[in-house]
């Protein structure tokens, strides 16, 4: 660890000292009640409780403020190996410190990474040989790499690199030649762009962008770059620069100003104008991937939502900066997922499918192949690390014959896909971008301690593995929200789970992931426009449909597609929409709802999750089907619910919302984590009043109380009362209700669309294109650990997952 690290680890012991000494009754109170419990791990809520049921109020209030109730609020969790309590305590987004107590002694000691884990792995197991452990730690790597120091900076990574190596690179004349080359390699399928070999130094580069700026000067802004091509050819200027005499200009003062006084804005301003990125590849293997038919399938939801809004707004900025830009190249995206033979009644055994809405991107198919031959059926995305090396192989070779060149852009979805990425742009030398979505570590609470006991059901040792490479390899890293990151003061951010952990037994990871990397970059997407708009746009509203969804919502027949009945019918609606699995938590929703008598007098409850027309593959939907019958059996809910299985129509989804809306409902997301939260999205830009989880991307996503609500799925009983609240006084004054709508709507113009994403992931792109072209930003060292990473750890990983058998049952890795 280096010297920073060491002063803030000081620095707790002391606080924790300070502690010890103020407040030794409270802390010996607390922390032997703790000990007694014996050997164990306390998540932050669990601590607190504990804290809360020693300490009495008066005494709280007295403690507030104080260095104990700093560290035991910072504690993200509590190691109890009897005499001693450790803790792992947070002080800030992406810092952390790790002391441990001796109760019996008092003596306050620190720890490092390694101990502090070491010390972990003993909840496990108590005989584990701690001088052979593998330990992994990136740090050294990235030691002397520039990044940001301060928690506000996190997930600014594009702006902070290029003030620190504009200053680094552009400090005299001699350093800007690798701008010169770069601009002078500028090429596309063997047709040259920017830059000819008529300009060979920066001095011929410079007089002649100011003859070429002198002569724009003499001509209408609107004439075509078609009429000067000549002429700027014999200068030593080719296309790229614009497609008028006015965007050229433009396009060339920019050049000009960064040669005479360099600095970032000015850089990436530039570098978003010229071209750089035509084919682009989206890896997305897992699930089933289709544009109709598959919502709701297991595996299979807000992340193909995701990619379909995503390449539909992609490829419309790529054909606007490329029609700006004077080429006439026609770009093309792939999405790259997985074949699947037995396509039960979608379009997943199809090749090659034009996704709907473009002129340029498909969705191409390639199967699961082993030894055995290719894999006919849905395999869940616990089940796939088996296959991927081959399927990138293969990958390969379908994109040379597909795109007859490289492609310029690599996006990574998920664990799988993410490694698939690394693995093609580490081998054809392309720029990475990498979008988690979701990072499993999170979503299951001591996946990491306690691998063993999750393995032969979800192999996260695997998946952990690479997520490690991914996050690692990858020259750009995607998040919708700063919370994807580094969580908020309370909660910590998925890919900071990442910075220290252990899988005891297999390998410990020191140092995993850096929060603080530039590498981050958080770029919101929105929902479609074209489907999810405002209840009250009359003129667009699908008024063809109400019939329908009035049946879905309160004919009182019981079908397959929808259980139980909703007796009055007038009352608001609350209102969800997920898969039905543990971490989406709608059973959790049902039985909040079912526990307050007053919330179930004021509105109805419909939740559309799961599917009751079949028996689930899914071994965790499977459980959650069988717990949501059972609470509403418990609490008498027949009446006052309804149960709608998953609905697959997003035309029909976006004016369901709507329909809410004219309820005066509300839309509630209870997950225990979210990642981003696209189904909140959606009902903010419908305009429904929505509560969702504290945990995760909607809390950064709502402004609480002006933009919606935030509820704290641990503690349902208090969801309810604020739903309570909520519409108890839209009842006294229905206009809190269109408060609530309105600033959900005006939070998602100012930050959710994907416009503005699509802007800003083409913009990154090229960025750190050309970073990695003009400096050591592709972390040789870095990768080549990585390669001996993969080769001595992850393939055996691989090897260890059953294959999937066709003909057999399989439910995450269950067979």
């Amino acid at each position: 660890m280096g010297d920073r690290s060491l002063t803030r680890i000081h620095s707790v012991r002391e606080r924790v000292g300070d502690s010890l000494s103020a407040h030794t009754n409270e802390l010996v109170a607390l922390f032997s009640r703790l000990v007694n419990q014996g050997k164990g791990m306390l998540q932050p809520h669990q601590l607190l409780a504990e804290y809360e049921a020693v300490i009495s109020e008066d005494e709280r209030k007295k403690l507030k403020d104080s260095a104990f109730e700093d560290v035991i609020r910072a504690a993200q969790e509590a190691i109890v190996i009897p005499p001693w309590v450790a803790l792992a305590i947070r002080p800030r987004p992406g810092v952390w410190e790790y002391v441990r107590l001796n109760v019996n002694e008092l003596r306050v000691e620190e720890l490092t990474v390694p101990e502090y884990l070491q010390f972990k792995e003993q909840l496990v197991e108590e005989n584990l040989d701690n001088n052979f452990v593998l330990e992994l730690d990136f740090e050294p790597f990235n030691a002397s790499f520039p990044r940001p120091s301060l928690s506000k900076s996190i997930g600014n990574g594009v702006q902070f690199l290029n003030r620190h190596l504009s200053a680094k690179l552009f400090h005299d004349k001699e350093s800007m030649y690798p701008l010169l080359n770069f601009l002078r390699q500028h090429h596309y399928n063997g047709t040259t762009m920017m830059l000819n070999d008529r300009i060979q130094s920066l001095s011929a580069l410079q007089s002649t962008l100011r003859k070429a700026e002198k002569y724009l000067l003499s001509i209408p802004p609107d004439t075509p770059y078609s009429e000067f091509t000549h002429r700027f050819q014999e200068l030593g200027l080719e296309k790229g620069w614009g497609d008028t005499a006015q965007r050229v200009y433009d396009t060339i003062h920019l050049l000009l100003d960064l040669l005479e006084a360099p600095d970032p804005c000015t850089l990436e301003k530039f570098l978003g104008t010229i071209p750089m990125v035509f084919n682009v590849v989206i890896l997305s293997p897992h699930g089933y991937f289709a544009q109709a038919n598959v919502l709701g399938y297991p595996d299979t939801g807000g992340q193909v939502v995701y990619i379909l809004d995503q390449v539909r707004a992609l490829e419309d900025e790529m054909l606007l900066r490329i029609k700006q830009q004077g080429l006439s190249i026609t770009p093309k995206i792939l999405i790259v997922t997985r074949l699947l033979p037995d396509a039960v009644g979608t379009t997943c055994g199809q090749r090659l499918e034009k996704v709907l809405g473009t002129e340029h991107t498909h969705i191409l198919r390639v199967p699961f192949r082993s030894e055995k031959g290719i894999l006919r059926k849905w395999i869940s995305r616990f089940e796939v690390w088996p296959y991927l090396e081959t399927y990138t192989e293969d990958v390969a070779n379908e994109l040379a014959r597909e795109l007859q060149a490289t492609p310029d852009l690599i996006i990574g979805n998920y664990s799988d896909g993410n490694l698939v990425a690394s693995l093609l742009a580490h081998k054809l030398g392309v720029t990475q971008c990498t979008i988690a979505h979701a990072l499993e570590k999170t979503k299951y609470p001591n996946s990491d301690i306690y691998w063993k006991k999750f393995e032969n059901q979800y192999h996260f040792s695997c998946q952990f593995t690479a997520d490690l490479i991914a996050m690692n390899h990858t020259d750009f890293i995607i998040t919708s929200t700063f919370q994807e990151i580094a969580g908020n003061k309370d909660t910590v951010g998925q890919y900071e789970s990442h910075t220290a952990f252990t899988l005891p037994g297999l390998y410990r990871v020191v140092h995993g992931i850096d929060v603080f990397d530039p590498k981050f970059n958080i770029v919101s997407p929105g929902a479609d426009m074209s489907i999810y708009f405002p209840y009250y746009e009359q003129s667009k509203r699908l008024t063809s449909l109400h019939p329908e969804i009035e049946e879905l919502l309160f004919s009182d027949v019981e079908n397959t597609e929808h259980k139980f009945v909703l007796k009055d019918k007038k009352k608001p609606i609350i209102f969800s929409m997920a898969r039905l699995d543990r971490v989406k938590n709608m059973t959790g929703l049902v039985e909040l709802y079912g526990r307050n008598p007053r919330l179930r007098e004021l509105v109805n409850l419909v939740v559309v999750a799961g599917d009751h027309g079949k028996e689930s593959k899914d071994k965790e939907e499977q459980a959650e089907l069988k717990r949501m019958y059972s609470l509403i059996e418990e609490y008498k809910l027949d009446g006052q619910i309804r149960w709608i299985s998953a609905q697959m129509n997003r035309v029909r989804n976006g004016e369901l919302y709507r329909y809410i809306c004219d309820t005066k409902g509300a839309f509630v997301q209870p997950a225990f984590y979210e990642a981003f939260g696209l189904t909140v999205v959606e009902a903010m830009t419908c305009g429904l009043p929505t509560f969702a989880t504290c945990h995760g991307g909607p809390a950064e996503i709502i402004v609480h109380g002006v933009s919606g609500f935030h509820i704290d799925p641990y503690q349902g009983d208090k969801a309810a009362e604020l739903l309570v609240s909520f519409f108890e006084k839209c009842k006294e004054d229905p206009t809190h209700w269109e408060e609530i709508s309105k600033g959900g709507l005006k939070r998602i113009e100012e930050k959710y669309t994907w416009k503005l994403y699509s802007e800003r992931l083409m913009t990154l792109a090229g960025v750190y294109g050309f970073w990695k072209y003009v400096s050591n930003l592709d972390r040789r060292e870095t990768r080549r650990y990585l390669e001996m990473f993969y080769a001595l750890k992850y393939r055996n990983l691989a090897r260890s997952v059953p294959l999937a058998v066709d003909g057999e049952s399989t439910a995450n890795g269950t067979k």
